[in-house]
């Protein structure tokens, strides 16, 4: 007689551990395939992102969570304290999971009890992303304001800055967003004395 296969697809959430970190490299790596040939040319790396930059954005303060799907991991997001808001930073799930609620069940947790805004950027050509975010509750933030928070709180180069959105949850009027940058540059960078 044969066993039922296992079809707990429940998501689990937790922190990020060391051990997870060769996991969450190959995820980014292989979920970041959708940008080839999206994104421009001159934007797309091999791999997408190395070990040692993803180190450097964790060492920057990135902290991430993690989800498992049958104590497998299957999808990482970061949250990076910036300033005067919270950043999503590097929101990806394996293809062979994607679909599954996974993003939207990562997504919710690092929105859950946020008391400052929440800000992600993402490329303007990744329309899916874009719709993705907007689906839970994040608006684009008018184009005037997109190079000044991207200055402001990402390290990012002016390439990735000329082909990227923002946006926020909740939403950022002009008038909000001149409020936080102003708030931001008046807040002493921790090399500063």
């Amino acid at each position: 007689m044969t066993m039922p296969k296992d079809t707990d697809n429940t998501i689990k959430i937790r922190p990020y551990v060391t051990a997870d970190f060769e996991d969450i490299v190959l995820i980014i790596n292989g979920a970041a395939e959708a940008y080839r040939g999206v994104i421009p040319a001159d934007c797309w790396h091999d791999p997408y992102m190395p070990a040692e930059d993803l180190r450097s954005e964790m060492a920057d303060g990135v902290e991430f969570s993690v989800s498992l799907i049958q104590n497998r991991v299957v999808g990482l997001m970061g949250v990076q304290r910036r300033h005067n808001v919270d950043l999503v930073r590097h929101a990806y799930v394996s293809p062979a999971s994607q679909g599954l609620g996974v993003g939207s069940a990562l997504l919710n947790h690092l929105c859950e009890g946020a008391v400052r805004p929440v800000l992600v950027g993402t490329w303007r050509a990744a329309e899916w992303a874009i719709r993705f975010y907007s689906r839970h509750g994040f608006a684009s933030v008018d184009s005037d304001d997109i190079s000044s928070l991207l200055r402001t709180y990402w390290n990012v180069p002016e390439r990735q800055i000329s082909t990227s959105v923002v946006l926020a949850r909740p939403a950022l009027s002009r008038a909000e967003a001149g409020r936080l940058l102003s708030e931001a540059s008046a807040i002493p960078k921790p090399f500063e004395t």
